[in-house]
């Protein structure tokens, strides 16, 4: 599928946003960053679903950096921010720590990014991308 010049330039800006993103989030969740391990013991998944979160957002990252996997990519990374807006919907808040509000903005931008990818990308994708 090729695409053209503006749609190959808005999901190129949104994967690699939303790839820094993750990739900038993988740092305090592997060191093992103090609000890090707050967020998942008041979620009950300290310390095996912080480094599985990780996982998955390292593979969301890599995978939104390939262009032949960039669709899968985001459908990762929009199932990862499912999570987290989840977690700060029901348990969190959307301030953690006193931070503002960032954790829940940086996944609100996250989300948004990956479904920009998926809509952009959607021909990619196995099983879907042949009746759009």
């Amino acid at each position: 599928m090729e695409l053209d010049n503006k749609s190959r330039i808005v999901s190129w800006c949104a994967q690699i946003l939303a790839a820094a993103i993750l990739l900038q989030t993988l740092f305090f969740k592997f060191t093992g960053a103090p609000e890090s391990v707050y967020i998942f013991e008041t979620l009950g998944m300290e310390p095996w679903r912080r480094f599985g979160s990780g996982i998955s957002e390292l593979i969301a990252s890599v995978m939104l950096l390939v262009p032949a996997t960039a669709a899968l990519g985001g459908l990762l990374a929009l199932g990862v921010m499912l999570g987290a807006l989840g977690s700060h919907s029901t348990k969190l808040g959307i301030e953690v720590q006193g931070d503002g509000g960032l954790l829940f903005a940086l996944a609100c931008v996250v989300f948004v990014c990956g479904l920009v990818v998926v809509w952009i990308r959607r021909r990619q994708l196995p099983l879907v991308g042949h009746r759009f």
